[in-house]
């Protein structure tokens, strides 16, 4: 499929609805726990078999990401969505055919295996272009997008638990709630698939002015090379440990509120449950737009810090008072939510700081592989533990303790991998022939004289950085 060119006169803003059309829909796997307890009654399940979908799910999108990456890059976003809607769709039919028959099995593979590549490829299918369309903002870009990931459990969680409450909580129930998500998800994807376009390379968004941060850099790097440099494992620990951090409260978040207050004076209802996991989702999707945009400001780094360093003092904070004070537990659940996806709205915006935008894109498939692992963590360390410590005859928010604790020693572990950050080394720099930028031949030495200063890349290639470098888009 051809990517589709912008005509003259085409709104750079209109490339980021097509995005969201996506993102508000793919992100309703964030809504995962008000299916939860509905599937754990119907079919028997517990908490740690009934996170198995969304696990799944997330592992699939981090591997789909990074091997369909180089494929987006090629084909195109048109392409990249139209993939996207077709799996995506096709795992809610699948998960409705398995509730319907109570094989659970069917809902993993439906839900987790299928659905899960659309959310890989649906992720990562407007990143590039939007860094392409706005290089003079490209982490408030990516955060327009990548916001709606975050917000698609807003709409989808009250959407959900309406249809269960009208349907039942019955298998029948639950498949009439999977099947009209399948569908209704579909039309309004394809209106991401048929608005997005690509700008014309004689007509591309100029950059604004370059950095003087050493971070930022106009040279270009392969997917290839950058996964061989250490700055990318270091991104993989950061965003791995903001994700896990994030995921282990959004994955259950409604039973998690219900069990820290079912012993107090002010019980939180199955209603308000839902509720919470919807601010959590604005929370999210506010995140993604606000701390990325701000990103464009303080820097990537610093970002990272305030995600990794006040996101630990929260989940402390949560520990030592969450059931004493239901404000001061929402609260700092909030923030939390909200650096998480902050991380991810930033993290594009960051790898292009670091590696040019060159292949951007398929740099941002391999990165997500932290989110698979992140995904399995995440609900791993929390349902297990909660399970165990059920066993064990705790209650309340004595069955999250010791999974608090883990997620402030992930966060610490992220923070120093951030401060491990350096520019990267001029050897994995592409060659003008492959980049197209044509930053230099082979090394910055070599750079021609007159598309960038001769003198500066022997001296410190990464920290002058020149504004009016070719870039390649």
């Amino acid at each position: 499929m051809t990517p589709p060119l912008a005509p003259a006169g085409w709104s750079r803003w209109l490339v980021p609805p097509a995005a969201l059309s996506v993102h508000l829909s793919i992100g309703q796997a964030y809504a995962w726990s008000v299916f939860k307890p509905p599937l754990e009654s119907a079919l028997g399940l517990s908490g740690t078999q009934s996170a198995l979908p969304f696990q799944l799910g997330i592992v699939m999108l981090g591997l789909s990401a990074a091997f369909g990456g180089t494929l987006v890059e090629r084909n195109g976003p048109r392409w990249a969505m139209t993939v996207a809607l077709v799996c995506f769709s096709s795992g809610f039919l699948l998960s409705a055919l398995g509730a319907a028959t109570e094989q659970f099995w069917l809902i993993v593979f439906g839900y987790g295996f299928v659905g899960g590549i659309g959310l890989g490829i649906g992720y990562i299918s407007p990143v590039s272009t939007l860094i392409k369309w706005f290089p003079d903002r490209p982490g408030m870009a990516t955060g327009i997008a990548i916001m709606g990931f975050g917000g698609g459990a807003l709409i989808a969680s009250p959407w959900s638990a309406q249809m269960l409450e009208s349907f039942g909580s019955t298998n029948d129930g639950i498949a009439k709630a999977f099947l009209v998500h399948g569908l209704v998800y579909a039309v309004f994807m394809l209106l991401g698939v048929l608005l997005i376009r690509v700008p014309r390379p004689d007509t591309a968004p100029k950059a604004a002015p370059a950095s003087t941060s050493a971070l930022i850099t106009t040279a270009q790097v392969s997917a290839r090379s950058a996964v061989r440099t250490p700055q990318f494992w270091l991104l993989w620990i950061v965003l791995c440990m903001n994700v896990t951090a994030g995921i282990g409260i959004l994955e259950k978040a409604a039973p998690m509120i219900t069990d820290f207050f079912a012993d107090t004076d002010t019980p939180v209802s199955v209603s308000a449950a839902a509720g919470f996991v919807a601010l959590l989702s604005a929370a999210n999707m506010a995140g993604r737009i606000g701390w990325s945009s701000t990103s464009d400001v303080i820097g990537r780094k610093n970002a990272y810090r305030l995600y990794l360093g006040v996101g630990a003092l929260m989940y402390l904070l949560i520990a030592q008072f969450g059931d004493a004070s239901k404000p001061l537990f929402i609260v700092c659940a909030l923030v939390i939510l909200s650096f998480y996806g902050g991380g991810f709205a930033t993290v594009p915006a960051y790898l292009k700081d670091l590696f040019g935008t060159y292949q951007v894109g398929a740099i941002h498939g391999r990165l997500l592989t932290a989110w698979s692992a992140a995904g399995v963590l995440g609900p791993l360390i929390v349902n297990r533990v909660a399970d165990s410590q059920e066993e064990a005859g705790k209650s309340g928010p004595g069955l999250y303790g010791l999974s608090l604790t883990v997620m402030i020693g992930l966060l610490v572990v992220g923070f120093v991998a951030n401060e491990l950050v350096r520019p990267v080394h001029p050897r994995h720099h592409e060659p003008a022939s492959t980049s197209e930028t044509k930053p230099s031949e082979t090394k910055p030495s070599e750079t021609k004289p007159t598309e960038t200063k001769p003198e500066a890349p022997k001296e410190a290639p990464d920290d002058h950085i020149t504004a009016e470098r070719e870039r390649s888009v």
